[in-house]
């Protein structure tokens, strides 16, 4: 998994490499006092989320933007080895 941004709570989001089908695996984890961690996995270009886990629907309907704002960085990162192998111009 590669890194891509952790938010001003402590939120993290990875993501992993492009796979052969185009798709990629976007990984959320926030750490929580009472339960360790809450977490969740986005599959993009599809938005498909699954193993959500301790998100309420407010904290989830703000990650889905986030993704959607930031999906195409991600895939782009993605297909070249995360961000810090990006080339910036």
């Amino acid at each position: 998994m590669f890194p891509y941004i952790t938010l001003n709570d402590d939120t993290e989001i990875t993501h992993s490499e492009m796979k052969p089908d185009g798709r990629v695996k976007v990984y959320i984890e926030t750490p929580d006092e009472e339960d360790g961690f809450h977490s969740a996995v986005c599959w993009l270009p599809d938005y498909t989320l699954e193993n959500v886990q301790g998100y309420s629907e407010s904290e989830m309907a703000h990650h889905h933007r986030l993704g959607h704002n930031n999906a195409h960085l991600i895939l782009e990162y993605a297909r070249d080895g995360g961000i810090l192998s990006a080339t910036t111009v």
